[in-house]
């Protein structure tokens, strides 16, 4: 890692917290905690984002095959996640560091107002010194409103608090051409903008036992990281001294080089797709406009199609002329001033560039 970085996020899977078995693998929890508090001594904020608590309730209550599985996952995660916690504030203290818990859902992060109250929450904690803990809810969400996966916080957190790396630790060192334990595979070391952009080829399907991502959602959250000037670091957490030879540069990963950073309220926008409450379509002159190197709004002028009941604040995406979705953005006015004005000249825009989030296109 570079000398002059402040704050990190580091995300811990599933299957790195939990044995073959299903058992907790306190041994590397421990490991890594040292690790962290090294980091901490190197002057780095730190906020971790846990996975497995619903792996350290599993072992406290049986259940039947038939077992409704929302059920059964809260209950375990209800329990677990009292273990989890613990553990780690139990490990910490031994170096007189403070953490706090802090229990999210997706919809926690659905609009501005409270997507800073939560910011500065984070900001509050890291000024005193405590590590933040994060974990997904598990016992409120339900499947429309659960994240993908803890890697998708991850990068919700990361962009959030303006974090300069994140590392998503899992249980193999990052992207490989073929099957990791393939003989000869080749470890896919960084990855940029030149980088081919269809690495789905190289990613297998399989999800872990414990978690519900797979290598796919990872690299879809480190390109979205990436692109807002997060450097991503995909790594080997089951791996000893691995947070360690990551500080040293010694470490053999899969890196995301970052792109420029990006403003803070476009950071919330780029992760704001499942709340977005309606649909501009616009013309391929508006289109090839955004995507110029001109800083440039979204009008009226270059719409076609309005869509959905939205307001003035919600966001909104933006499709081309094809269906292909573009970006996303804040609506400067509703649905019905939007219809009104769509195709005409000398409007005010409906999406200024402030709060205007492009995808790689």
């Amino acid at each position: 890692m570079s000398a002059d970085l402040k704050r990190i996020v580091i995300k811990i899977g599933s299957n790195v917290l939990t044995q073959n078995d299903g058992t907790p693998d306190r041994i590397r929890m421990a490991a890594l905690v040292e690790q962290i508090t090294y980091l901490r001594q190197k002057g780095l904020q730190v906020i971790i984002i846990s996975s497995g608590a619903v792996a350290f309730g599993r072992a406290a209550v049986p259940f039947p095959e038939k077992a409704d599985p929302v059920v059964k996952r809260q209950i375990l995660a209800a329990i677990g996640q009292i273990e989890l916690i613990h553990s780690y504030q139990s490990l910490f203290s031994k170096h007189d560091i403070n953490v706090a818990q802090l229990m999210v859902t997706q919809s926690d992060f659905r609009d501005r107002k409270h997507y800073l109250n939560m910011k500065n929450c984070f900001e509050g904690l890291l000024h005193k010194d405590i590590i933040p803990i994060v974990n997904e809810n598990d016992t409120v969400a339900v499947t429309e409103l659960m994240f993908t996966d803890n890697d998708e916080l991850a990068g919700l957190v990361a962009a959030m608090a303006d974090a300069d790396r994140l590392i998503l630790l899992s249980n193999v060192a990052g992207i490989y051409k073929g099957h990791p334990d393939e003989p000869g595979a080749e470890l896919i070391r960084t990855v940029d903008q030149k980088s081919p952009q269809d690495l789905n080829q190289y990613i297998l399907s399989h999800k872990s036992s414990f978690g519900r991502g797979g290598m796919l959602t990872k690299i879809n959250m480190a390109m979205k990281s990436a692109d807002l000037g997060i450097g991503v670091y995909i790594a080997n957490g089951k791996k000893d001294n691995v947070l360690v030879e990551l500080f040293d540069n010694t470490l053999a990963c899969t890196y995301f080089i970052p792109n420029k950073a990006k403003e803070s309220p476009k950071k919330w926008i780029a992760h704001s797709d499942s709340y977005s409450k309606g649909t501009v379509i616009i013309n391929e002159g508006a289109e090839k406009a955004l995507f110029s190197e001109k800083i440039i709004s979204l009008l009226p002028i270059g719409i076609t199609e309005v869509s959905g009941e939205f307001t003035k604040g919600d966001i909104i995406r933006i499709l081309s002329p094809k269906g292909i979705k573009l970006g996303l953005g804040k609506a400067a006015y509703g649905y019905k001033s939007a219809l009104e004005k769509k195709g005409l000249k000398n409007q005010k825009p409906i999406i200024h560039y402030d709060y205007l989030y492009l995808f790689d296109h």
